[in-house]
C-alpha cells in the first residue's frame, strides 16, 4: 500500500466542508466530493482511487450530470459557471491540443458538440489528455451513433478517467 502524502494528509485532518471544497475540483459532482471527504480517513492514494471510483458508481444520474456540467465543451476554454477555478484550469491544459486546429477540424467539433447535445442533452464528454484534436473528433462522431443508456455509460466512464487524472494532480501539487 502506497503511503500518504503530504497532501492527502493535510486534507484527512480537514473539516467535512473545507476537505468537500478542496477535492470538489477533481470530478466536479458535489455529492461525490461529500461523500469521499465524509469517507476519511484515507489511507493512501490507491485507497483513495477505489473509494472515488466506489462512490462515482454509486452516484445518481443528476449528481453525474452535475460533473459533466462542470466541463467546458471540447474546444471552448469558457469554463462552466458552476466549475472551480482549478477545474477550469485543468480543463484548459487538458485540451491544449485543440489550440492549434485547423479551422475544419475545429467547424466540425463545434458541429458535433451541437449535435451531441441536441441528442443527449448534455455536452460531450472525453478525457482528452493524450488525444489529438482529430481523435477527440472521431471518438464524438462514434458515441453520437450510441443509443442513449450506452452513451450515459460512456460518459460516466470518461467522467471517471478525468476523476482519476485529477486525484493524480490534485496529490501531486
Amino acid at each position: 500500500m502506497i503511503t500518504a502524502n503530504s497532501v492527502l494528509a493535510g486534507w484527512n485532518i480537514l473539516d467535512e466542508d473545507a476537505a468537500a471544497a478542496a477535492i470538489l475540483p477533481c470530478c466536479g459532482s458535489t455529492r461525490w466530493a461529500r461523500q469521499l471527504s465524509q469517507a476519511r480517513p484515507i489511507a493512501g492514494e490507491d485507497d483513495l482511487f477505489d473509494r472515488s471510483v466506489a462512490i462515482w458508481l454509486n452516484l445518481a444520474p443528476s449528481d453525474w450530470d452535475e460533473a459533466f456540467r462542470s466541463h467546458p465543451r471540447i474546444g471552448e476554454h469558457k469554463a462552466a459557471e458552476t466549475a472551480t477555478q482549478q477545474s477550469a484550469e485543468w480543463s484548459r491544459q487538458e485540451q491544449s491540443d485543440v489550440d492549434s486546429l485547423n479551422a475544419g477540424i475545429r467547424a466540425r467539433l463545434e458541429q458535433g458538440n451541437r449535435l451531441y447535445e441536441e441528442r443527449f442533452g448534455r455536452i460531450f464528454l472525453v478525457c482528452a489528455t493524450g488525444k489529438s484534436a482529430a481523435e477527440m473528433l472521431a471518438i464524438l462522431e462514434r458515441r453520437l451513433l450510441n443509443d442513449a443508456q450506452v452513451e450515459l455509460q460512456e460518459a460516466v466512464a470518461q467522467q471517471r478517467q478525468i476523476t482519476r487524472l485529477r486525484l493524480r494532480k490534485w496529490l501531486d501539487a
